[in-house]
């Protein structure tokens, strides 16, 4: 290339260069000048919001500090920082002296702003002043600190913040709220978060819980009416049923505060008060006694049943609560207050009692009716005063009778031939008859208001037993139940009688001492003890007599019915009249011989040395035996013997012997008393737990007169035998435990009957079995 194509071809690129940095200083300014308006804009912005800033910082009382290196500027508040510096006590409100104030307030305060310029920790505290209180917030924002500073002067000192009266409010127990205008919560404290179980407010709202439906109705009530409003809820709270008393007072600028008070204690005593006054009227209810209640404007609060049933009154008008004086008034209308001459001073006298504080004297009202009345009067606890109406008419009419009865019965002591006395558990002598003094020769006046131990020092003059007299006195004066049982004994005085002595427990805790002089009685014991020896010793030698005798006949009885036999048996070697006078010897012994045996049963009988042989005896068998045992006897004498009994007539119990000898007794008697032609009728039946033996027969029975005596002895001689036969039959009837009867008229024949028990015992055992 020539040297002018390098010289116009660097002349281009130098005009290209020169063009292109033309071009980019157009485009820097350009890009300059859109910088400049940029930061323009952007520091009018600045200066807007500094002066809105300043503008609230002042329209809110807070002065706002910039703290660089310990050193502070006013950002905003002359005015807040001088009434600061006002309640700190400093003359000029100058930043950095308010701020070495705050330092030197407190050691915590100052540890928080070193903590704040240092670390940019954030704090917040209130600092009294020697006229206010000065409310610090500090914030770290960059390099800078930031106090905003609040002063409060006089009055206005002792208020908190906000922050500080939430503070107060979560430290309730008891939720406490803010509600809107609908009832809901806009700001809550920690006790309503914990009742519902939820962290924050906007937790409770997204789950849509809430402390109580009814609370947030009356919130709601309060904020609609623009009126405090109280209601008394019981709610579920910290796992247990408790009530609270809720109160909502409409706030200034809208929303309701809502206080809870938890009042379960109150409520509950409340209730308690309440069932015990219902228990109390219900028991005034159900007593005897009328009783009134009138509260402090006189006014009838309470009565009972049986207050209006003794006036009489209409329990309708009751109900209105009348004064007490409508009360006497319409009383005395009806006659049934006490007959007085000045109405007006007994009415007023009678109000004047609600002056009076301490308990009146009870009185006795006279009715016209002849009713006495105790009226008793005594101060109401809650006001007021209780009128109790007693009818004691009955209760002096008791007395009345009571004190006759004492009367009476010491006039029966007193014609008592026994010494009598009555000590009280006390000891002290509280009756005694006038055969008590004379018995051991002591006044009347000696024994008033005595006691045991006089009254025994009294006496033992007469008694000298100590022994006897300690005996006593615990009878008397022993607490112990066990030791006053009843005691009996016989002492002998020194004038030589035999006493004898009882005490006896009464029911009223009194000991009853009697002295008896058992002297004559003794002496005639003894006389009648020595006859009863005599007695027993006839009784023993009638015995032995009869048992010897019955001996010394049975021997010769025994030959007599034997030669008799043998002659009866001799066939023709013997003439026939002369077996008849054998054959009547032989009757004539058997039938003695009989009667000894009857005589020796008897004895034994009276004697309680008979035994029964007991044993389950066939009644059937029994009535065939006996049968076959009269049967020749009855064919001779020309007499029918019938024996009627049921099929089932079965057992009895009872002695084989002693009943076959009651039939054949009975069996014999009916022979003796039938003539020729008769008939007699043995006989069974059951009745009643009881077997019924009967002989009956058809002879001239038996005179009226006769029968009252049929069954003692020796009264039946003139229908033969020695008398002894129906007295046996009687004995040895009531022996088994039954009884005989008789029915027999004159001319129609006679009817014996033994009712006897089926299980029969022996009345009567052996004397040496019966000890």
């Amino acid at each position: 290339m020539s040297a002018d194509q390098l010289i116009l071809a660097a002349a281009a690129g130098a005009v290209c260069l020169a063009l292109s940095a033309v071009l980019w200083a157009l485009a820097q300014r350009r890009a300059d000048q859109a910088r400049l308006e940029a930061l323009a804009a952007q520091i009018r912005s600045m200066q807007i919001r500094a002066e809105a800033a300043q503008a609230s910082a002042e329209a809110f009382d807070s002065a706002l500090l910039a703290v660089e290196d310990g050193q502070a500027l006013l950002a905003s508040g002359e005015e807040s920082l001088a009434v600061c510096a006002e309640a700190l006590g400093l003359a000029a409100g100058e930043p950095q002296a308010v701020l070495n104030a705050l330092m030197r307030a407190d050691p915590d305060h100052a540890r928080r702003l070193r903590a704040l310029f240092e670390r940019g920790e954030a704090c917040a505290f209130e600092v009294q002043g020697e006229a206010g209180v000065v409310t610090v917030e500090g914030r770290a924002a960059g390099a800078l600190a930031w106090l905003r500073l609040s002063g409060m002067l006089g009055e206005d000192a002792g208020l908190p913040t906000a922050p500080r009266f939430a503070a107060f409010l979560h430290t309730r127990s008891c939720p406490a709220w803010i509600a809107a205008a609908d009832g809901s919560p806009v700001w809550v404290n920690a006790a309503w978060l914990r009742a519902v179980g939820a962290e924050t407010l906007d937790e409770a709202a997204r789950r849509g819980a809430a402390f109580d439906r009814g609370a947030d109705s009356v919130a709601s009530e309060a904020a609609n009416l623009g009126q405090r409003r109280e209601a008394v809820r019981w709610l579920a709270f910290d796992g247990r049923r408790r009530a609270f008393h809720i109160v909502a007072q409409p706030l200034e600028g809208g929303g309701v505060a809502v206080w809870t008070d938890d009042v379960t204690e109150v409520e509950e005593l409340r209730e308690q008060l309440k069932r015990n006054i219902e228990a109390h009227d219900q028991t005034l209810n159900r007593i005897d006694d009328a009783v009134a209640i009138f509260g402090e404007g006189k006014r009838l609060i309470f009565h009972n049943t049986a207050f209006a049933e003794l006036w009489g009154i209409e329990p309708a008008w009751l109900e209105e609560r009348p004064t007490h004086g409508e009360v006497l008034d319409r009383l005395r209308q009806r006659r049934r207050l006490p007959e007085t001459a000045d109405y007006a001073k007994w009415k007023a006298a009678e109000l004047d009692r609600y002056e009076k504080l301490g308990a009146e004297p009870d009185d006795l009202w006279s009715l016209p009716d002849g009713r006495t009345l105790r009226v008793v009067r005594q101060p109401h606890p809650m006001g007021g005063m209780l009128v109790l109406f007693a009818d004691i008419t009955g209760e002096l009419k008791l007395k009345a009778q009571y004190n006759a009865l004492i009367q009476v019965q010491q006039a029966t002591l007193d014609k008592l031939s026994d010494a009598v006395a009555v000590f009280g558990s006390d000891g002290r002598l509280r009756l005694h008859n006038e055969s008590f003094e004379r018995f051991w020769g002591i006044g009347h006046d000696q024994l008033e208001a005595a006691d045991f131990e006089a009254v025994v020092q009294l006496c033992v003059p007469k008694l000298h037993d100590l022994g006897f007299w300690r005996e006593l006195k615990g009878r008397v004066g022993d607490p112990d139940p066990g030791a006053r049982t009843p005691m009996t004994g016989e002492a002998r005085t020194s004038d030589d009688r035999i006493v004898e002595y009882r005490s006896r427990p009464l029911p009223d805790g009194a000991t009853l001492i009697a002295f008896t002089d058992v002297t004559d009685a003794r002496r005639l014991e003894s006389a009648l003890a020595d006859r009863e020896a005599a007695l027993s010793e006839a009784e023993r030698l009638k015995r032995d007599f009869v048992g010897n005798v019955s001996y010394e006949l049975r021997t010769p009885l025994t030959t007599i019915i034997g030669y008799s036999e043998l002659l009866e048996h001799s066939g023709d070697a013997l003439p026939e009249r002369a077996r008849a006078h054998a054959a009547s010897v032989k009757s004539a012994a058997t039938q003695l011989a009989r009667s000894i045996d009857d005589v020796l049963d008897m004895a034994q009988i009276d004697a309680d040395e008979m035994a029964l042989d007991l044993a389950d005896v066939n009644v059937a068998e029994l009535m065939i035996g006996v049968a076959g045992r009269w049967l020749k006897p009855a064919e001779a004498a020309r007499v029918s013997l019938v024996i009627e009994r049921p099929d089932d007539i079965g057992l009895i119990r009872g002695d084989a012997k002693r009943l076959a000898q009651i039939l054949d007794h009975l069996v014999e008697n009916a022979l003796t008393q039938t003539p020729a032609g008769g008939t007699i009728t043995l006989a069974a039946r059951k009745a009643l737990g009881e077997i019924q033996l009967q002989v009956s027969d058809t002879g001239r029975g038996i005179p009226f007169h006769v029968q009252a005596h049929i069954f003692d002895r020796f009264i039946g001689r003139e229908r033969g035998g020695p008398g002894l036969g129906l007295a046996l039959v009687k004995a040895l009837t009531e022996l088994h435990g039954g009884w005989v009867a008789l029915e027999s008229e004159p001319g129609a024949g006679a009817r014996f009957t033994c009712h006897l028990p089926e299980g029969a015992e022996a009345v009567t055992a052996q004397r040496e079995l019966a000890l």
